[in-house]
C-alpha cells in the first residue's frame, strides 16, 4: 500500500496549473486522485477531470474534481494504472472492466503516466492476468469461438449477480488466458475480429512509474 501511496503522489506532481487529466482506475490511481485533491486544496490548481470509468467518476466528484468529457477539452497527461508490464513497457490492463474508457483516454493524451508496484513487471505479457476483451453480447459466441485461436477464453461471470459480468457500456468481458508473443500485433488481430470493441493490450508510448529499493523508478518508452 506504501508503495502504491508513493508513486501515485508523484505521479499527482506532474500535473501543471490548467491541465486536463485523465483519471484512471484503480487502487493505484485512487491515491493519484486523492493527492490531486489536496493540491486543489493547498496550492490552488485549476484543473479538470475526464474519469476512465464510473469508479473513477464518483471517486473525483468526492475529491471536488471538476470534470469535463473529451468533446469539450483535449488531454494533456493521463495517469493510469497497469496488470502486467513487459520490458518494452507494452501493458495488459483493464481486469477491472474499463479497458475500452481506459485505451481511449490512454492513447488520446499528450502524456501516458503508468503507476504500478515493480511486482507488475514480467518477462511476457499473459504471465499471471489474462487478455480482457470487452465484447458486443450480441456477438458473444462468434466472438468466443474466434478466441478459441488464440488461447483459452472464458466469459466472466458478475460478481453478487446472476449471468455474464456486465461493463459500464453495457457489454460483455471474456477473459482470453494465452502467452503474448507479439503484443502489437495481437492488439490489432483481436480488434480486427467483428463484435470486439477493444482488448486490454496496450502499446502506445507510455512511462511507467515504480518503487525500486523505496526510491521513485521512472521508465520510458
Amino acid at each position: 500500500m506504501e508503495d502504491k501511496k508513493i508513486v501515485g503522489t508523484y505521479a499527482a506532481s506532474l500535473v501543471k496549473d490548467g491541465d486536463v487529466v485523465g483519471l484512471g482506475t484503480g487502487s493505484t490511481t485512487a491515491f493519484v486522485i486523492a493527492e490531486l485533491s489536496k493540491r486543489i486544496k493547498k496550492e490552488g490548481i485549476s484543473i479538470y477531470g475526464i474519469p476512465t470509468s464510473f469508479q473513477a467518476k464518483l471517486l473525483a466528484i468526492e475529491s471536488n474534481i471538476p470534470l469535463t468529457t473529451l468533446d469539450e477539452h483535449d488531454i494533456n497527461i493521463a495517469i493510469d494504472g497497469a496488470d502486467e508490464v513487459n520490458p518494452k513497457l507494452h501493458l495488459l490492463k483493464g481486469r477491472g472492466g474499463a479497458l475500452l474508457q481506459e485505451k481511449i483516454i490512454d492513447y488520446n493524451t499528450d502524456r501516458f503516466v503508468v503507476v504500478c508496484e515493480e511486482r507488475k513487471f514480467v518477462d511476457k505479457l499473459g504471465k499471471n492476468f489474462p487478455v480482457v476483451v470487452e465484447v458486443f453480447p450480441l456477438a458473444y459466441r462468434k466472438v468466443f469461438q474466434a478466441l478459441s485461436s488464440f488461447g483459452n477464453p472464458i466469459l466472466r461471470i458478475g460478481d453478487k449477480k446472476d449471468g455474464p459480468m456486465v461493463t459500464d457500456n453495457g457489454n460483455f468481458i471474456i477473459d482470453l488466458f494465452t502467452s503474448v508473443e507479439n503484443p502489437k500485433s495481437m492488439e490489432k488481430d483481436l480488434n480486427d475480429i467483428p463484435g470486439i470493441f477493444e482488448n486490454g493490450i496496450f502499446t502506445s508510448k507510455c512511462e511507467v512509474v515504480f518503487t525500486k529499493n523505496e526510491k521513485v523508478t521512472v521508465l520510458k518508452s
